[in-house]
């Protein structure tokens, strides 16, 4: 059965964006020590969840590239957004239940990304459907900024089922729910 996935970089002190939803601090670490371990990930993904935040973030930052591909994607948001060539691009505000069921179904036998934000994936969580946060921290302290997951209740207890250093000082955790 499909796994709701919350696959996403963190500072050292739970930014995954600055105070401005800005990237660059992760930017300069730059991907190459990544691509291998993300291509695995993004093999087994069949759909993506997206807050408005992050989804506007991509169309802005990378114009023309829709990097899902023609897996189908979900959008909160309760306005209507521009919707990039060759995508499957799905708008939905209110309750994420409906949501989970529809991604869960389009995503097939593969995985859900909850690509971002923290709102979003703190959403899921709440609605019990969020079974993994797969978190790399970047060695950097923001001090400010966009939170890992702004939960507005207690959350289950996460338990750690692995860590993946990486040579640039980077440590993915992957932690499950419940």
């Amino acid at each position: 059965m499909a796994k709701f996935q919350y696959y996403v970089a963190a500072s050292l002190d739970g930014f995954i964006a600055d105070e401005h939803h800005g990237l660059e601090w992760l930017l300069q670490f730059g991907f190459d020590a990544f691509q291998e371990h993300y291509d695995r990930f993004f093999a087994d993904v069949g759909a993506v969840v997206l807050g408005a935040s992050t989804y506007e973030w991509i169309l802005r930052e990378q114009p023309g590239n829709w990097d899902f591909g023609a897996r189908p994607a979900w959008v909160l948001t309760h306005r209507r957004l521009p919707v990039p060539p060759d995508s499957d691009i799905r708008f939905a505000s209110g309750d994420v239940l409906p949501v989970a069921e529809a991604a869960r179904a389009g995503a097939g036998d593969r995985n859900v990304w909850i690509v971002g934000g923290g709102p979003t994936a703190a959403q899921f969580l709440e609605a019990g459907r969020l079974d993994e946060l797969l978190v790399t921290y970047m060695p950097v302290a923001l001090g400010r900024g966009r939170p890992l997951l702004p939960v507005a209740t207690v959350t289950p207890r996460f338990t750690l089922v692995r860590t993946t250093p990486f040579p640039n000082g980077a440590v993915e955790h992957v932690y499950r729910t419940g």
